[in-house]
Protein backbone atom coordinates (compact mmCIF):
# COMPACT_ATOMS: atom_id res chain seq x y z
CA UNK A 1 0.00 0.00 0.00
CA UNK A 2 1.18 3.70 -0.19
CA UNK A 3 1.23 6.07 1.95
CA UNK A 4 -1.51 8.67 2.23
CA UNK A 5 -1.33 11.31 -0.02
CA UNK A 6 -3.04 14.09 -1.21
CA UNK A 7 -3.89 17.81 0.62
CA UNK A 8 -6.32 20.12 1.19
CA UNK A 9 -9.36 20.98 -0.94
CA UNK A 10 -8.57 18.54 -3.20
CA UNK A 11 -8.41 15.16 -1.26
CA UNK A 12 -11.90 16.84 0.65
CA UNK A 13 -13.22 16.83 -3.17
CA UNK A 14 -12.43 13.05 -3.68
CA UNK A 15 -13.85 11.65 -0.59
CA UNK A 16 -16.70 13.87 -0.72
CA UNK A 17 -17.79 12.46 -4.68
CA UNK A 18 -16.98 9.17 -3.21
CA UNK A 19 -19.25 9.48 -0.09
CA UNK A 20 -22.14 10.94 -2.61
CA UNK A 21 -21.88 7.54 -4.02
CA UNK A 22 -22.30 5.88 -0.76
CA UNK A 23 -25.08 7.29 -0.34
CA UNK A 24 -26.71 6.75 -3.71
CA UNK A 25 -25.76 3.27 -3.36
CA UNK A 26 -27.03 3.32 0.63
CA UNK A 27 -30.20 4.94 -0.76
CA UNK A 28 -31.44 2.21 -3.12
CA UNK A 29 -31.27 -0.08 -0.56
CA UNK A 30 -34.49 1.44 1.11
CA UNK A 31 -36.32 3.13 -1.31
CA UNK A 32 -38.84 0.67 -2.48
CA UNK A 33 -40.19 -0.01 1.02
CA UNK A 34 -42.58 2.50 1.07
CA UNK A 35 -43.76 1.75 -3.43
CA UNK A 36 -44.08 -1.95 -2.86
CA UNK A 37 -47.66 -1.91 -2.94
CA UNK A 38 -47.49 0.38 -6.25
CA UNK A 39 -44.75 -2.33 -7.80
CA UNK A 40 -46.72 -5.30 -6.95
CA UNK A 41 -50.12 -3.69 -8.57
CA UNK A 42 -47.71 -2.93 -11.60
CA UNK A 43 -46.62 -6.25 -11.86
CA UNK A 44 -49.86 -7.79 -11.51
CA UNK A 45 -49.10 -9.38 -8.43
CA UNK A 46 -52.01 -9.23 -5.81
CA UNK A 47 -51.70 -7.36 -2.83
CA UNK A 48 -52.15 -9.97 -0.37
CA UNK A 49 -49.36 -12.32 -2.37
CA UNK A 50 -46.85 -9.63 -0.80
CA UNK A 51 -44.77 -12.46 0.22
CA UNK A 52 -43.39 -12.65 -3.84
CA UNK A 53 -42.24 -8.96 -3.06
CA UNK A 54 -39.71 -9.94 -0.55
CA UNK A 55 -36.87 -10.56 -3.19
CA UNK A 56 -37.63 -7.09 -4.25
CA UNK A 57 -35.59 -5.85 -1.16
CA UNK A 58 -33.57 -9.46 -0.20
CA UNK A 59 -31.99 -9.35 -3.49
CA UNK A 60 -30.60 -5.93 -3.72
CA UNK A 61 -29.50 -6.41 0.21
CA UNK A 62 -28.03 -10.13 -0.47
CA UNK A 63 -26.10 -8.32 -3.55
CA UNK A 64 -24.70 -5.48 -1.51
CA UNK A 65 -23.34 -7.41 1.40
CA UNK A 66 -21.74 -10.41 -0.71
CA UNK A 67 -19.92 -8.32 -2.87
CA UNK A 68 -19.23 -5.70 -0.33
CA UNK A 69 -16.24 -7.24 1.47
CA UNK A 70 -14.90 -8.91 -1.97
CA UNK A 71 -14.69 -5.26 -4.00
CA UNK A 72 -13.48 -3.74 -0.80
CA UNK A 73 -10.31 -6.08 -1.00
CA UNK A 74 -10.23 -6.08 -5.17
CA UNK A 75 -9.61 -2.31 -4.73
CA UNK A 76 -6.23 -2.93 -2.98
CA UNK A 77 -5.27 -4.71 -5.97
CA UNK A 78 -6.62 -2.92 -8.87
CA UNK A 79 -6.83 0.84 -7.26
CA UNK A 80 -9.84 2.81 -5.70
CA UNK A 81 -10.61 4.66 -9.04
CA UNK A 82 -11.41 1.63 -11.47
CA UNK A 83 -13.09 -0.42 -9.04
CA UNK A 84 -15.95 2.51 -7.86
CA UNK A 85 -15.79 3.29 -11.77
CA UNK A 86 -16.45 -0.66 -12.58
CA UNK A 87 -19.35 -0.39 -9.60
CA UNK A 88 -20.83 2.56 -10.72
CA UNK A 89 -21.18 1.19 -14.50
CA UNK A 90 -22.76 -1.49 -12.50
CA UNK A 91 -25.12 -0.45 -10.82
CA UNK A 92 -26.49 1.83 -13.53
CA UNK A 93 -26.84 -1.81 -15.69
CA UNK A 94 -28.47 -3.16 -12.07
CA UNK A 95 -30.39 0.25 -12.38
CA UNK A 96 -31.82 -0.26 -16.10
CA UNK A 97 -32.44 -3.69 -15.61
CA UNK A 98 -34.97 -2.78 -12.47
CA UNK A 99 -36.83 0.10 -14.56
CA UNK A 100 -37.42 -2.12 -17.97
CA UNK A 101 -38.37 -5.13 -15.82
CA UNK A 102 -42.01 -7.02 -17.32
CA UNK A 103 -41.71 -9.11 -14.33
CA UNK A 104 -40.70 -9.91 -11.04
CA UNK A 105 -37.39 -12.34 -11.97
CA UNK A 106 -36.44 -9.53 -13.99
CA UNK A 107 -36.70 -7.25 -11.81
CA UNK A 108 -34.87 -9.15 -8.79
CA UNK A 109 -32.34 -9.87 -10.93
CA UNK A 110 -31.97 -5.89 -11.86
CA UNK A 111 -31.98 -5.56 -7.79
CA UNK A 112 -29.25 -7.77 -7.01
CA UNK A 113 -26.49 -6.91 -9.24
CA UNK A 114 -27.69 -2.71 -8.28
CA UNK A 115 -26.60 -4.08 -5.35
CA UNK A 116 -23.40 -6.18 -5.90
CA UNK A 117 -22.34 -3.32 -7.38
CA UNK A 118 -23.64 -0.77 -4.89
CA UNK A 119 -21.93 -3.09 -1.83
CA UNK A 120 -18.33 -1.77 -3.00
CA UNK A 121 -18.91 1.68 -2.55
CA UNK A 122 -18.53 1.90 1.13
CA UNK A 123 -15.84 -0.56 1.28
CA UNK A 124 -13.54 1.37 -1.28
CA UNK A 125 -14.82 5.14 -0.11
CA UNK A 126 -13.11 3.80 3.47
CA UNK A 127 -9.89 2.59 2.06
CA UNK A 128 -10.03 5.75 0.15
CA UNK A 129 -9.80 7.64 3.46
CA UNK A 130 -7.03 5.39 4.22
CA UNK A 131 -5.18 6.46 1.39
CA UNK A 132 -5.77 10.03 1.53
CA UNK A 133 -5.58 11.07 4.93
CA UNK A 134 -2.51 10.03 8.41
CA UNK A 135 -4.21 7.69 10.79
CA UNK A 136 -4.32 10.27 13.33
CA UNK A 137 -6.74 12.67 11.19
CA UNK A 138 -8.80 9.28 9.72
CA UNK A 139 -11.67 9.69 12.52
CA UNK A 140 -13.21 12.30 11.18
CA UNK A 141 -13.94 11.71 7.80
CA UNK A 142 -14.74 7.77 8.50
CA UNK A 143 -17.03 9.16 10.74
CA UNK A 144 -18.40 11.44 7.96
CA UNK A 145 -18.13 8.09 5.27
CA UNK A 146 -20.04 6.42 8.11
CA UNK A 147 -22.95 8.65 8.68
CA UNK A 148 -23.67 9.18 4.74
CA UNK A 149 -24.11 5.46 4.62
CA UNK A 150 -27.13 5.89 7.47
CA UNK A 151 -28.60 8.91 6.17
CA UNK A 152 -29.64 6.40 3.42
CA UNK A 153 -32.22 4.17 6.13
CA UNK A 154 -33.65 7.64 6.43
CA UNK A 155 -33.80 9.48 3.36
CA UNK A 156 -34.42 6.44 1.27
CA UNK A 157 -37.80 5.30 2.34
CA UNK A 158 -38.97 9.29 1.89
CA UNK A 159 -36.86 9.96 -1.56
CA UNK A 160 -38.80 6.60 -2.82
CA UNK A 161 -42.10 7.79 -2.19
CA UNK A 162 -41.81 11.36 -3.13
CA UNK A 163 -39.99 10.73 -6.57
CA UNK A 164 -42.28 7.84 -6.82
CA UNK A 165 -45.66 10.12 -6.51
CA UNK A 166 -43.80 12.42 -9.61
CA UNK A 167 -41.95 9.88 -12.19
CA UNK A 168 -43.66 6.57 -10.78
CA UNK A 169 -41.46 3.94 -9.57
CA UNK A 170 -39.59 2.65 -12.89
CA UNK A 171 -38.68 6.39 -12.66
CA UNK A 172 -36.63 6.04 -9.43
CA UNK A 173 -34.17 3.50 -11.51
CA UNK A 174 -34.10 5.53 -14.74
CA UNK A 175 -32.67 8.84 -12.42
CA UNK A 176 -30.05 6.34 -11.14
CA UNK A 177 -28.06 6.15 -14.84
CA UNK A 178 -27.73 9.74 -15.36
CA UNK A 179 -26.48 10.16 -11.22
CA UNK A 180 -24.46 7.36 -11.72
CA UNK A 181 -22.58 8.91 -15.25
CA UNK A 182 -21.90 12.23 -13.41
CA UNK A 183 -20.05 10.59 -10.46
CA UNK A 184 -18.31 8.07 -12.63
CA UNK A 185 -17.02 11.91 -14.31
CA UNK A 186 -16.14 13.13 -11.15
CA UNK A 187 -14.38 10.34 -9.95
CA UNK A 188 -12.10 10.31 -12.78
CA UNK A 189 -11.87 14.01 -12.31
CA UNK A 190 -11.27 14.08 -8.81
CA UNK A 191 -9.57 11.12 -6.98
CA UNK A 192 -5.93 10.40 -7.32
CA UNK A 193 -4.33 7.75 -9.30
CA UNK A 194 -2.17 5.95 -5.85
CA UNK A 195 -4.35 3.86 -3.97
CA UNK A 196 -4.62 -0.01 -3.94
CA UNK A 197 -1.79 -1.58 -6.17
CA UNK A 198 -1.85 -4.36 -2.96
CA UNK A 199 -0.26 -7.66 -3.86
CA UNK A 200 -2.30 -9.16 -1.59
CA UNK A 201 -4.69 -11.60 -2.80
CA UNK A 202 -8.35 -11.20 -3.20
CA UNK A 203 -10.12 -13.98 -0.52
CA UNK A 204 -12.07 -15.19 -2.79
CA UNK A 205 -13.08 -18.72 -1.50
CA UNK A 206 -14.38 -16.87 1.87
CA UNK A 207 -16.13 -14.53 -0.19
CA UNK A 208 -18.17 -17.37 -2.14
CA UNK A 209 -18.70 -18.90 0.97
CA UNK A 210 -20.07 -15.95 2.40
CA UNK A 211 -22.29 -15.46 -0.14
CA UNK A 212 -23.51 -18.94 -0.59
CA UNK A 213 -24.52 -19.06 2.82
CA UNK A 214 -26.28 -16.00 2.65
CA UNK A 215 -27.97 -17.31 -0.34
CA UNK A 216 -29.25 -20.58 1.26
CA UNK A 217 -30.60 -18.53 4.23
CA UNK A 218 -32.49 -16.35 2.52
CA UNK A 219 -33.86 -18.55 -0.79
CA UNK A 220 -34.47 -21.63 2.64
CA UNK A 221 -37.19 -18.56 4.02
CA UNK A 222 -38.64 -17.44 1.42
CA UNK A 223 -42.03 -19.15 0.59
CA UNK A 224 -44.16 -18.63 -2.13
CA UNK A 225 -46.74 -20.18 -1.07
CA UNK A 226 -47.31 -19.54 3.01
CA UNK A 227 -50.49 -20.68 3.03
CA UNK A 228 -49.59 -24.45 4.15
CA UNK A 229 -46.99 -23.87 6.50
CA UNK A 230 -44.17 -21.12 7.78
CA UNK A 231 -41.26 -22.57 5.64
CA UNK A 232 -41.47 -24.19 2.25
CA UNK A 233 -40.71 -27.59 1.50
CA UNK A 234 -37.05 -26.65 0.86
CA UNK A 235 -36.86 -24.36 3.50
CA UNK A 236 -35.53 -26.86 6.35
CA UNK A 237 -32.84 -28.48 3.62
CA UNK A 238 -31.50 -25.03 2.57
CA UNK A 239 -31.51 -23.37 5.61
CA UNK A 240 -29.30 -26.42 7.57
CA UNK A 241 -27.15 -26.36 4.05
CA UNK A 242 -26.62 -22.55 5.09
CA UNK A 243 -25.62 -23.21 8.11
CA UNK A 244 -22.95 -25.92 7.29
CA UNK A 245 -21.32 -23.41 4.37
CA UNK A 246 -21.09 -20.60 7.19
CA UNK A 247 -19.68 -23.18 9.60
CA UNK A 248 -17.26 -23.59 6.70
CA UNK A 249 -16.93 -20.09 6.25
CA UNK A 250 -15.85 -19.21 9.58
CA UNK A 251 -13.28 -22.47 9.57
CA UNK A 252 -11.51 -20.87 6.23
CA UNK A 253 -11.41 -17.79 7.53
CA UNK A 254 -9.37 -19.38 10.46
CA UNK A 255 -7.21 -21.16 8.08
CA UNK A 256 -6.81 -19.50 4.58
CA UNK A 257 -3.64 -17.36 4.46
CA UNK A 258 -5.84 -14.34 2.80
CA UNK A 259 -9.16 -12.90 4.50
CA UNK A 260 -11.94 -11.06 4.21
CA UNK A 261 -11.09 -9.67 7.67
CA UNK A 262 -8.08 -10.37 9.73
CA UNK A 263 -8.67 -10.61 13.18
CA UNK A 264 -5.36 -9.22 14.22
CA UNK A 265 -5.03 -6.47 16.40
CA UNK A 266 -8.87 -6.79 16.90
CA UNK A 267 -10.00 -7.46 20.41
CA UNK A 268 -12.73 -10.00 20.02
CA UNK A 269 -15.24 -9.45 22.71
CA UNK A 270 -16.13 -6.12 22.41
CA UNK A 271 -15.92 -6.39 18.28
CA UNK A 272 -18.15 -9.34 18.44
CA UNK A 273 -20.59 -7.82 20.55
CA UNK A 274 -20.96 -5.10 18.28
CA UNK A 275 -22.14 -6.54 15.32
CA UNK A 276 -24.18 -8.84 17.10
CA UNK A 277 -25.81 -5.46 17.97
CA UNK A 278 -26.00 -4.16 14.81
CA UNK A 279 -27.18 -7.42 13.37
CA UNK A 280 -30.27 -7.30 15.60
CA UNK A 281 -30.72 -3.63 15.16
CA UNK A 282 -30.40 -4.17 11.26
CA UNK A 283 -33.29 -6.77 11.90
CA UNK A 284 -35.16 -4.36 13.41
CA UNK A 285 -35.04 -1.76 11.32
CA UNK A 286 -36.04 -3.15 8.29
CA UNK A 287 -39.00 -4.76 9.72
CA UNK A 288 -40.38 -1.19 10.58
CA UNK A 289 -39.04 0.14 7.32
CA UNK A 290 -41.92 -2.64 5.22
CA UNK A 291 -43.97 -2.60 7.93
CA UNK A 292 -45.16 0.86 9.12
CA UNK A 293 -46.14 2.04 5.80
CA UNK A 294 -47.77 -0.96 5.07
CA UNK A 295 -49.69 -0.68 8.00
CA UNK A 296 -50.50 2.93 7.04
CA UNK A 297 -51.62 1.75 3.56
CA UNK A 298 -53.73 -1.33 4.53
CA UNK A 299 -55.64 0.11 7.74
CA UNK A 300 -55.27 4.08 7.91
CA UNK A 301 -56.04 4.14 3.93
CA UNK A 302 -53.17 5.81 3.33
CA UNK A 303 -51.14 6.56 -0.17
CA UNK A 304 -47.85 5.70 -0.94
CA UNK A 305 -46.74 8.97 0.32
CA UNK A 306 -48.48 8.95 2.93
CA UNK A 307 -47.11 5.90 4.38
CA UNK A 308 -43.84 7.58 4.00
CA UNK A 309 -44.85 10.52 6.01
CA UNK A 310 -46.22 8.19 8.52
CA UNK A 311 -42.77 6.67 8.51
CA UNK A 312 -41.09 9.91 8.66
CA UNK A 313 -42.07 10.16 12.43
CA UNK A 314 -39.64 6.88 12.88
CA UNK A 315 -37.10 8.19 10.42
CA UNK A 316 -36.47 11.80 11.78
CA UNK A 317 -36.45 10.37 15.37
CA UNK A 318 -33.55 7.57 14.34
CA UNK A 319 -31.74 10.83 12.69
CA UNK A 320 -32.05 12.77 15.87
CA UNK A 321 -31.19 9.86 17.74
CA UNK A 322 -27.61 8.78 15.74
CA UNK A 323 -26.43 12.61 16.59
CA UNK A 324 -28.03 12.81 20.56
CA UNK A 325 -26.31 9.15 21.06
CA UNK A 326 -22.92 10.26 19.64
CA UNK A 327 -22.97 13.05 22.43
CA UNK A 328 -24.13 10.94 25.52
CA UNK A 329 -21.28 7.72 24.30
CA UNK A 330 -18.88 10.72 24.39
CA UNK A 331 -19.63 11.44 28.12
CA UNK A 332 -21.29 8.55 29.75
CA UNK A 333 -19.42 5.77 27.52
CA UNK A 334 -20.98 3.77 24.49
CA UNK A 335 -21.87 0.57 27.13
CA UNK A 336 -24.78 2.55 28.87
CA UNK A 337 -25.78 4.08 25.74
CA UNK A 338 -26.12 1.33 23.82
CA UNK A 339 -28.13 -0.39 26.21
CA UNK A 340 -30.49 2.68 27.26
CA UNK A 341 -31.65 2.81 23.54
CA UNK A 342 -32.15 -0.64 22.79
CA UNK A 343 -34.38 -0.55 25.79
CA UNK A 344 -35.88 2.09 24.68
CA UNK A 345 -36.33 0.92 21.59
CA UNK A 346 -37.76 -2.31 22.90
CA UNK A 347 -40.57 -0.30 24.43
CA UNK A 348 -41.42 1.87 21.73
CA UNK A 349 -41.79 -1.50 20.15
CA UNK A 350 -43.93 -2.76 22.42
CA UNK A 351 -46.63 -0.05 22.94
CA UNK A 352 -46.94 -0.15 18.74
CA UNK A 353 -47.86 -3.96 19.03
CA UNK A 354 -50.72 -2.37 21.24
CA UNK A 355 -52.21 0.14 18.63
CA UNK A 356 -56.16 -0.17 17.74
CA UNK A 357 -57.10 -0.05 14.41
CA UNK A 358 -57.52 3.54 13.86
CA UNK A 359 -54.28 4.17 15.91
CA UNK A 360 -54.67 8.05 14.75
CA UNK A 361 -57.43 8.51 17.04
CA UNK A 362 -55.94 7.03 20.09
CA UNK A 363 -54.01 8.84 22.96
CA UNK A 364 -51.54 8.40 25.73
CA UNK A 365 -52.27 10.16 28.67
CA UNK A 366 -49.04 10.50 30.26
CA UNK A 367 -48.09 12.89 33.41
CA UNK A 368 -51.79 14.84 32.81
CA UNK A 369 -50.80 15.44 29.08
CA UNK A 370 -53.05 13.83 25.94
CA UNK A 371 -50.55 13.01 23.39
CA UNK A 372 -50.92 11.56 19.81
CA UNK A 373 -50.16 7.78 20.26
CA UNK A 374 -49.22 7.00 16.71
CA UNK A 375 -46.35 10.07 17.01
CA UNK A 376 -44.81 9.15 20.75
CA UNK A 377 -45.21 5.34 20.33
CA UNK A 378 -42.94 5.73 16.36
CA UNK A 379 -40.65 8.47 17.58
CA UNK A 380 -39.73 6.28 21.06
CA UNK A 381 -38.84 3.25 18.88
CA UNK A 382 -36.94 5.46 16.15
CA UNK A 383 -35.06 7.27 19.08
CA UNK A 384 -33.88 4.04 20.73
CA UNK A 385 -32.66 2.75 17.55
CA UNK A 386 -30.90 6.41 16.87
CA UNK A 387 -29.22 5.89 20.14
CA UNK A 388 -27.53 2.83 19.20
CA UNK A 389 -25.51 4.38 16.10
CA UNK A 390 -22.83 6.15 17.21
CA UNK A 391 -22.18 3.44 20.24
CA UNK A 392 -21.35 0.56 18.22
CA UNK A 393 -19.07 2.23 15.95
CA UNK A 394 -17.23 3.74 17.90
CA UNK A 395 -16.97 0.42 20.00
CA UNK A 396 -15.71 -0.87 16.55
CA UNK A 397 -13.33 1.15 16.18
CA UNK A 398 -11.85 1.04 19.49
CA UNK A 399 -11.72 -2.76 19.34
CA UNK A 400 -9.69 -2.49 16.22
CA UNK A 401 -6.38 -1.02 15.42
CA UNK A 402 -5.65 2.33 13.39
CA UNK A 403 -5.02 0.40 10.13
CA UNK A 404 -8.41 -1.46 10.26
CA UNK A 405 -10.82 0.91 11.27
CA UNK A 406 -11.95 1.15 7.90
CA UNK A 407 -12.94 -2.88 7.49
CA UNK A 408 -14.10 -2.67 11.20
CA UNK A 409 -16.76 0.12 10.47
CA UNK A 410 -18.00 -1.79 7.16
CA UNK A 411 -18.39 -5.17 9.55
CA UNK A 412 -20.60 -2.66 11.24
CA UNK A 413 -22.34 -1.88 8.62
CA UNK A 414 -22.13 -5.38 6.93
CA UNK A 415 -23.81 -6.95 10.21
CA UNK A 416 -26.16 -4.44 9.93
CA UNK A 417 -27.35 -5.52 6.50
CA UNK A 418 -27.14 -9.27 7.29
CA UNK A 419 -29.69 -8.21 10.15
CA UNK A 420 -31.75 -6.38 8.01
CA UNK A 421 -31.68 -8.88 5.03
CA UNK A 422 -32.10 -12.53 7.63
CA UNK A 423 -34.92 -9.53 8.91
CA UNK A 424 -36.79 -9.00 6.10
CA UNK A 425 -37.12 -12.95 4.84
CA UNK A 426 -38.23 -13.69 8.46
CA UNK A 427 -40.69 -11.40 8.57
CA UNK A 428 -41.92 -12.74 5.31
CA UNK A 429 -41.42 -16.35 6.49
CA UNK A 430 -43.53 -15.73 9.47
CA UNK A 431 -45.74 -13.00 9.26
CA UNK A 432 -47.53 -13.88 5.82
CA UNK A 433 -48.06 -17.62 7.31
CA UNK A 434 -49.70 -15.87 10.09
CA UNK A 435 -52.07 -13.88 7.69
CA UNK A 436 -52.97 -16.59 5.95
CA UNK A 437 -53.66 -18.71 8.67
CA UNK A 438 -55.95 -15.46 9.74
CA UNK A 439 -57.93 -14.88 7.17
CA UNK A 440 -58.23 -18.93 5.98
CA UNK A 441 -61.36 -18.89 6.55
CA UNK A 442 -62.89 -15.44 4.53
CA UNK A 443 -64.29 -15.87 1.17
CA UNK A 444 -64.21 -12.96 -1.12
CA UNK A 445 -68.45 -12.22 -2.13
CA UNK A 446 -69.44 -12.49 -5.51
CA UNK A 447 -71.76 -10.14 -7.43
CA UNK A 448 -73.69 -13.01 -8.96
CA UNK A 449 -77.09 -13.57 -8.18
CA UNK A 450 -76.47 -10.94 -5.33
CA UNK A 451 -78.62 -7.73 -5.11
CA UNK A 452 -76.00 -4.42 -5.41
CA UNK A 453 -76.85 -3.30 -1.92
CA UNK A 454 -76.10 -7.18 -0.11
CA UNK A 455 -73.17 -7.26 -2.45
CA UNK A 456 -71.57 -4.40 -0.97
CA UNK A 457 -72.85 -5.20 2.73
CA UNK A 458 -70.97 -8.40 2.69
CA UNK A 459 -67.95 -7.02 0.95
CA UNK A 460 -67.52 -4.67 3.63
CA UNK A 461 -67.75 -7.25 5.90
CA UNK A 462 -64.94 -9.35 4.09
CA UNK A 463 -63.02 -6.19 4.13
CA UNK A 464 -62.97 -5.51 7.96
CA UNK A 465 -62.39 -8.62 8.34
CA UNK A 466 -59.26 -9.05 6.65
CA UNK A 467 -58.28 -5.37 8.00
CA UNK A 468 -58.90 -7.07 11.44
CA UNK A 469 -56.42 -10.32 10.53
CA UNK A 470 -53.80 -7.37 9.41
CA UNK A 471 -54.27 -5.99 12.95
CA UNK A 472 -53.58 -8.72 14.61
CA UNK A 473 -50.78 -9.80 12.32
CA UNK A 474 -48.74 -6.44 12.60
CA UNK A 475 -49.38 -6.17 16.29
CA UNK A 476 -47.52 -9.75 16.53
CA UNK A 477 -45.10 -8.68 14.45
CA UNK A 478 -43.95 -5.49 16.46
CA UNK A 479 -44.09 -7.49 19.70
CA UNK A 480 -41.84 -10.26 18.82
CA UNK A 481 -39.51 -7.03 17.08
CA UNK A 482 -40.05 -5.67 20.73
CA UNK A 483 -38.01 -8.67 21.83
CA UNK A 484 -35.37 -8.50 19.53
CA UNK A 485 -34.75 -4.94 20.22
CA UNK A 486 -34.09 -6.55 24.61
CA UNK A 487 -31.95 -8.95 23.31
CA UNK A 488 -30.08 -6.42 21.38
CA UNK A 489 -29.49 -4.51 24.95
CA UNK A 490 -28.59 -7.89 26.53
CA UNK A 491 -25.78 -8.38 23.64
CA UNK A 492 -24.29 -4.43 24.14
CA UNK A 493 -23.22 -5.29 27.57
CA UNK A 494 -20.38 -7.50 25.83
CA UNK A 495 -19.41 -3.69 24.67
CA UNK A 496 -17.20 -3.37 27.28
CA UNK A 497 -17.11 -0.40 29.52
CA UNK A 498 -14.97 2.86 28.93
CA UNK A 499 -14.76 5.73 30.92
CA UNK A 500 -15.29 9.21 29.74
CA UNK A 501 -12.47 10.91 28.37
CA UNK A 502 -10.15 7.77 29.43
CA UNK A 503 -8.82 5.42 26.38
CA UNK A 504 -9.95 2.11 26.78
CA UNK A 505 -7.87 -0.51 28.40
CA UNK A 506 -6.40 -3.26 26.11
CA UNK A 507 -7.95 -6.52 27.44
Amino acid sequence: MSSPVGTGARRRTAAGVSGAVVLLAALDAYVVVTILATMLEDLQIPINRLERATPIITGYLLGYVAAMPLLGRLSDRLGRRPVIQLSLAGFAAGSILSAVAGSLTLLVVGRFVQGAAGGALLPVTFALVGDLWESRERPLPLGAVGATQEMGSVLGPLYGAGLAALIGWRGLFWVNVPLAAAAAWAIHRTLPHSGGRSEQRVDVGGGTLLALGLALAIVGLYNPDPEAAVLPAWGPWLLAGAVVVLAAFVVWERRSPVRLLDPAGIRAGPFSAALGASFLSGAALMVTLVDVPLLAQTLLGESNLGGALVLSRFLLALAAGAVVGGILARRAGERIVAVAGFLVAAGGYLLVSGWPIDVRAARHGWLGMSLPRLDIDLVMAGLGLGLVIAPLAAVALRASSPEQHGTASAGVVVARMMGMLVGIAALAAWGLHRFQELTADLVPPLPVGLEPAEFVRQLDVYEAAVRAALHVEYGEIFAITAWVAAAAALVSVGLGRRRAGAEPRPT
